[in-house]
């Protein structure tokens, strides 16, 4: 294998080119993940906006590692108790084998982070400026991209919610008719935005934006309010550390509990031997079976609310990039929309978040919290180091799946010796709660071991609902998850 200096992963070819395209001109790892965050906003709308939330895990060159946190606040600051009505309405969303409802509407907003958060981490750690990390999205925006398969299966799944609106209308219908597989997706409202949030700062977060925001919160009763906005903040934070045989692995810290769950799974698949072929034997299934049932009984012990409401979460609005440089730098990046309010900023193109309305995320009930708390969350973008030196950047997509895509990549690749693009594609197991979800390709006697432990259901082909892990080896190689279109590009 060549050896690549620099790697960037990611859920869209467009996305990881981004990233490489401006690690060419000179900028580092953190100024190649926000350009591709732009980028991943504009080719991949039915999994991420400017208008959501999410996390950054920077490791810089002199070995420092933080964690940004934007994700969402819980709105209303400033709205008195009688005005706490929340509307949002149920849309049902038909996927394989099931249908869903999600709470969309003004009512399912909360304080979007996205913007703010690349802007921070691009003013903290970037070395560009601002109109050439944001070029390649304008470019793609006013261009248009042609929507590969799996967005084009993203956009079917969300139809009800992108086209609640006349703006999403004019943005996912342009012809008249909903784009599909092929379909030119274009979107010049961002576009312009960009340019102006280039040549004078122009947010959402305060001005004229802000104003028409709250105005059309009041109209349809949303919660969310100048002050929300204009009070948002990114959190710097340190990220947790635990060690697995001899590595050390930093994660997402509280509030959000993902990542001290993978923790915990790590702490217990090390009481297990594992070795190079263990993962075409049964050792390797029923190992991270009872570590899966373990970490289940024990959760509440990281996370204390109830949330056996949370299988029923379609959490694919999710994506996850990975990008390393040569200087050694490392950034890993999740970011969510839910699926999406419905509602646009107007003449913006940014589709704002339904994160109020994802019960996995308020086990109290809606809105029980009061304004301006950070909302938790399972996403985990994460580091594997051997002493000082980073040896893998991993995050993942897909609500409660992330902890278990990532914690089994790590055993394959650690433990079983694979490489990271093998890891990847190797089929994985959930436990949900009721049964062990399966995808295809374990060995007859493994599937027979792992019946003895619980129920399970065998998938036919590897799916989206088992997550999107992207990932990078410095030095080595990336690994794209072919179950949420994986793309990755090498300088």
């Amino acid at each position: 294998m060549t050896h690549h200096d620099a790697i960037a992963a990611s859920g869209h070819p467009l996305v990881s080119e981004a990233a490489i395209e401006i690690l060419k001109q000179g900028g580092n790892a953190f100024d190649a993940a926000i350009s591709a965050g732009f980028v991943s906003s504009v080719v991949e709308p039915a999994l991420t906006s400017l208008g959501g939330g999410g996390f950054f895990m920077a490791h810089t060159r002199d070995g420092k590692s933080k964690i940004f946190d934007f994700f969402s606040d819980t709105p209303g600051k400033g709205l008195s108790e009688n005005n706490l009505e929340p509307h949002f309405f149920p849309v049902t969303v038909s996927f394989s084998g099931s249908d869903q409802d999600f709470n969309i509407g003004l009512g399912s907003v909360a304080v979007p982070g996205t913007l703010k958060g690349f802007l921070h981490v691009h003013q903290t750690l970037g070395s560009l400026p601002l109109h050439q990390i944001v070029q390649p999205a304008i470019h793609a925006a006013s261009d248009g991209v042609h929507l590969l398969e799996q967005q084009a299966h993203f956009l079917e799944l969300l139809e009800p919610i992108l086209t609640m609106t006349s703006e999403g209308k004019k943005l996912f219908c342009p012809n008249g008719h909903y784009l599909s597989y092929g379909d030119l997706l274009k979107n010049s409202d961002i576009a312009d935005f960009l340019q102006n949030l280039v040549f004078d700062g122009t947010t959402y977060y305060d001005g004229k934006l802000a104003r028409q925001i709250e105005q059309d919160m009041k109209k349809g009763q949303g919660l969310l309010t100048g002050e929300d906005l204009s009070q948002y903040r990114v959190i710097e934070r340190f990220p947790v550390s635990s060690s697995y045989r001899g590595y050390t692995f930093q994660t997402n810290p509280p509030p959000s509990f993902g990542g001290s769950l993978i923790s915990m799974a790590l702490r217990e698949l090390e009481k297990f031997q594992l070795d190079f072929n263990s993962h075409l034997s049964s050792d390797y299934i029923c190992a991270h079976a009872k570590v899966m049932l373990a970490v289940e009984k024990n959760r509440h012990l990281v996370h204390q609310n109830n949330d056996d409401g949370e299988q029923k979460i379609f959490s694919r609005g999710t994506t996850h990039l990975s990008v390393v440089d040569s200087f050694g730098n490392a950034a890993s990046m999740t970011n969510s929309n839910g699926e999406g309010s419905g509602y646009i900023i107007p003449g913006t193109g940014i589709m704002l978040n339904n994160m109020m309305g994802e019960d996995n995320l308020h086990p109290d009930g809606f809105h029980k919290n009061p304004a301006g708390l950070r909302v938790s969350s399972m996403m985990s973008p994460s580091l594997l180091l051997d002493g000082d030196k980073v040896v893998l950047v991993i995050g993942s997509g897909g609500s409660k799946r992330i902890r278990t895509a990532i914690t089994q990549v790590i055993s394959l690749i650690v433990d079983c010796g694979l490489g990271i693009q093998d890891a990847i594609n190797f089929p994985r197991i959930h436990w949900d709660g009721e049964f062990f979800q399966v995808e295809p390709g374990f060995p007859p006697e493994s599937l027979n071991a792992l019946r003895k432990l619980g129920l399970v259901n065998e998938w036919t082909e590897k799916n989206v609902y088992f997550g999107g892990v992207h990932g990078v080896m410095p030095g080595i190689g990336g690994g794209g998850d072919p179950r949420r279109g994986g793309a990755v590009r090498e300088l």
